[in-house]
């Protein structure tokens, strides 16, 4: 029985998937504001409020989860020491999705904001 595939794909194999949501994670997370298209903002909105809830444990195996994760220490240290105890109080929503306009004629990808709250 077909079902259906829970995740987009981007048209890329599953490491380079990985490694595009790892490189758009750790931007946002250092930025705490990012420009990219709107699939991949939507995507990538349950991959880092997973991590926002690594860090509002604090403990040092969601540390260890979230280091596995994302791969760069400078970026856990910043999740772990601003963006985890800012969302201390919040129980989940801790990324918007601000749509913007089309590119153009030529490229008509539709683009958006994923920033924190």
């Amino acid at each position: 029985m077909a079902y259906t595939k829970k995740a987009q794909t981007f048209a890329r194999p599953s490491n380079q998937r990985r490694a595009l949501m790892r490189s758009l994670a750790r931007s946002l997370v250092l930025e705490e504001r990012i420009s990219t298209t709107e699939a991949k903002a939507k995507a990538l909105r349950p991959f880092v409020e997973r991590l926002v809830t690594y860090a509002k444990k604090g403990t040092l195996a969601s540390r260890r989860l979230a280091k596995s994760t994302l791969g760069d220490d400078e970026a856990v240290k910043k999740l772990f020491e601003s963006i985890g105890p800012r969302y201390a109080d919040r129980a989940g929503g801790y990324t918007r999705i601000v749509k913007r306009t089309a590119r153009g004629a030529n490229d008509a990808r539709k683009l958006a904001y994923i920033a924190f709250v």
